[in-house]
């Protein structure tokens, strides 16, 4: 009588266990913990770069931020689930992340929204404060610009660190224009340039995943990518039509869409200004 409760052979207890199973009032209740201010940082920190495909118990830095902060990689995971159902960029592709969430995950989304160079930087100290990890930094000063301090140069560092990831892992580590994949040919580019928007520098929608050639035609204004995803050369681009490198690396891909990226679409405004104002026209 493998599936019955209340075999003849069993003895009271037993009874009284299966009775506790069946008598809802008697159901044991796990009290919820609920979320610290920086636990959600990091767990945000860790949405912006893992590839959204990649967002699963399984992972390691789930795995690492799970056993960090006492919870569990289903726990970490579903978090960054929550974050991705307040996503713009994945609620335009009608991919929905989780169906609930707490009020908390919205208010850290506006914080980073709102912040992104002081949130970027307080969430990567806390995981390294979390995790035991070391963020590299360079420590030969005379590395340091002039008139910067040695904490000033760290922030700009790790930062520029966060952005980087962010960026890649919104377009999977692929050349929005080309689809090269080798990561060290890649650059997160910048829309509006950094020194331009210090509200911005940090903001994965001011980015772009380039190979390093179409990365340095959009910083010099060769190309522009308009605000409907296309590919835009400068006639400048343009002058020697003989020469094979540049119909290759450029002219080929004149008025081609990008490949859009899974999160952190860029800002149509920020496309705008670098097509008005770094673009060196058509």
């Amino acid at each position: 009588m493998g599936g019955n409760c209340y075999d003849a052979n069993r003895n009271s207890s037993a009874k009284d266990y299966c009775h506790a199973r069946r008598t809802p009032q008697l159901k044991r209740v796990v009290r919820r913990r609920d979320w610290t201010r920086e636990e959600l940082i990091v767990a945000f920190n860790l949405y912006c770069k893992i590839p959204f495909g990649r967002i699963h118990i399984r992972n390691p830095l789930v795995i690492g931020l799970a056993k960090a902060i006492g919870r569990t990689p289903s726990a970490v995971s579903w978090k960054l689930a929550n974050f991705a159902r307040l996503d713009p960029a994945l609620q335009k592709r009608h991919i929905a992340g989780a169906t609930h969430g707490a009020r908390a995950d919205a208010e850290i989304w506006n914080e980073f929204s709102n912040d992104w160079d002081k949130l970027a930087f307080e969430s990567e100290r806390l995981l390294d404060e979390l995790t035991g990890r070391t963020t590299e930094v360079v420590e030969d000063t005379r590395d340091f610009p002039e008139g910067r301090s040695r904490e000033a140069l760290i922030h700009v560092r790790v930062n520029q660190g966060f952005f980087r990831a962010a960026v890649l892992a919104s377009y999977d580590t692929r050349c929005c224009i080309t689809g090269l994949s080798i990561a060290q040919l890649l650059v997160a580019s910048h829309i509006v340039p950094w020194s331009v928007d210090i509200k911005n520098r940090t903001n994965p929608r001011n980015g772009l995943c380039l190979n390093a050639i179409h990365d340095r035609a959009l910083d010099c204004g060769l190309l522009t990518i308009t605000p409907d995803l296309k590919v835009k050369l400068s006639h400048k681009a343009k002058k020697d039509r003989t020469e094979k490198a540049a119909r290759e690396f450029l002219w080929r891909y004149e008025g081609a869409s990008i490949s859009p990226p899974r999160r952190f679409a860029p800002s149509p405004e920020f496309l705008h200004y670098h097509n008005e104002n770094i673009f060196l026209g058509i």
